[in-house]
């Protein structure tokens, strides 16, 4: 995307990369509050979204304060501070790096502004960037980064004409960043580009073909054509829409009950089962998230829910969590509910759970939508020799798990393949 002396001229860019110069200057994009760039490896998005970000952000301010964001602050320097640096003179900037103090000043015409880079690689981060008042982030590899740091670093830009950057690849489609930003865009008033390889003129066609031939099935989705899809290491990879959920449930039930997988700082997720002829039904659930909703809530308050999902059915038993102490108290305290403790056993109950789904005891109402978004999430650990989950996305898979160990019987242990992580 260079010439030969090495100097980026704006006929060197795609019409979507020149989009994403051009949405803040003027018309009716000039009122949005962000952009989102998202799609396939090497289809330039990273370039073009940090010196429109710089150009922006000295444009509209002087003397103010802005975050560069990455999974690490390795990432941050390498895939920003370095293109920026090399590129500062052809745009008419000036850089100047404060290396130990991990913020650069970026000048043009008038009085610096200063942009703090920041790694958010796990919740701890949140922390780091807490307290600030910004003109601006940008977000690189966000996918990449836990919530509760993009939320705290979103809400961090509060100046007036503040304005949010994200960039990413694809992971899962259903990935927190793709179903609470890139699917709601509009509704938070922000502009959504995606990209192809093919909007990166630097790219050759001989290169082109080479990636092309690199991937093939969900990897080729992923990486070439840059859409969410799920790839490997799921724990229950033949969770299918078409034979696990139905959109109907039975007219009548023989027998009801709950299980619980019980948090405060994590999410509560609550299912109510009937059984109908042979058959399980998750009729309805309760998922509390603190982190999304923004306040904890206590065991009396969680109970309040289990109440209101049961409604005035006959409830044979609730299968809770059996660390959860105090709810398990709680709920045997109220004198409604007969609450007993989960087996945790959680590769056998993994076991369980996919043989349940694969002979048709067990099914999901569609209207579960927090159990379906975890079935498509759960993920084996990448550890070599770790047999174990992921401890994420795995709140109604628990509850789910306590429910099938507890309630669905087999006439015989059936043999069961799961794959796990090499």
């Amino acid at each position: 995307m260079s010439r030969s002396d090495g100097v980026i001229g704006w006929e060197d860019f795609s019409e979507k990369q020149k989009k994403v110069f051009n949405w803040w200057r003027g018309g009716s994009s000039k009122s949005l509050d962000g952009i989102i760039c998202d799609g396939a490896v090497r289809s330039g998005k990273t370039l073009c979204m940090s010196l429109s970000f710089t150009l922006w952000a000295c444009t509209n301010f002087s003397g103010c304060d802005f975050a560069l964001c990455g999974k690490t602050i390795t990432s941050v320097r390498r895939n920003l501070v370095v293109p920026l640096m090399k590129h500062a003179s052809d745009w008419g900037f000036s850089v100047k790096d404060h290396g130990a103090k991990n913020f650069i000043e970026i000048g043009m015409g008038g009085q610096p502004n200063r942009f703090y880079l920041f790694g958010g690689k796990d919740e701890s981060s949140a922390a780091l960037i807490q307290g600030m008042t910004l003109g601006g982030v940008l977000l690189d590899e966000v996918a990449l980064m836990p919530r509760s740091f993009v939320e705290q670093a979103a809400a961090r830009c509060s100046l007036k004409d503040s304005k949010l950057w994200f960039n990413c690849n694809p992971e899962n489609r259903y990935h927190w960043f793709k179903t609470e930003w890139i699917d709601k865009a509009a509704e938070k008033n922000l502009l959504y580009l995606h990209f192809n390889m093919s909007d990166n003129p630097s790219l050759t066609p001989q290169i082109l073909s080479r990636y092309r031939k690199l991937y093939s099935g969900v990897f080729y989705q992923r990486f070439v054509l840059g859409k969410w899809v799920n790839t490997q290491g799921l724990v229950y990879p033949r969770f299918d829409r078409d034979k696990c959920v139905i959109d109907r449930l039975p007219p009548h039930f023989e027998r009801y009950a709950v299980s619980c997988d019980y948090g405060t700082v994590n999410p509560a997720s609550f299912g109510l089962w009937g059984y109908s002829s042979g058959v399980w039904y998750r009729i309805d659930e309760y998922y509390y998230d603190s982190r999304r909703e923004g306040s904890q809530r206590t065991d009396e308050e969680h109970y309040a829910a289990l109440e209101r999902l049961c409604g005035d059915r006959d409830i044979e038993a609730a299968v809770c969590d059996p660390s959860a102490a105090s709810f398990i108290e709680c709920i045997r305290r109220h004198g409604r509910i007969t609450a007993v403790p989960a087996k945790n056993d959680v590769i056998s109950g993994i076991r369980r759970v996919g043989d349940a789904l694969a002979a048709g005891k067990i099914k999901i109402f569609s209207g579960c939508t927090d159990s379906i978004r975890e079935f498509h999430q759960y993920r084996w650990q990448n550890s070599v020799g770790c047999d174990a989950p992921v401890k994420e996305n795995d709140h109604a898979m628990d509850d789910i798990r306590y429910f099938v160990t507890r309630f669905v019987t087999s006439d015989s242990d059936p043999f069961f393949v799961m794959t796990l992580p090499r």
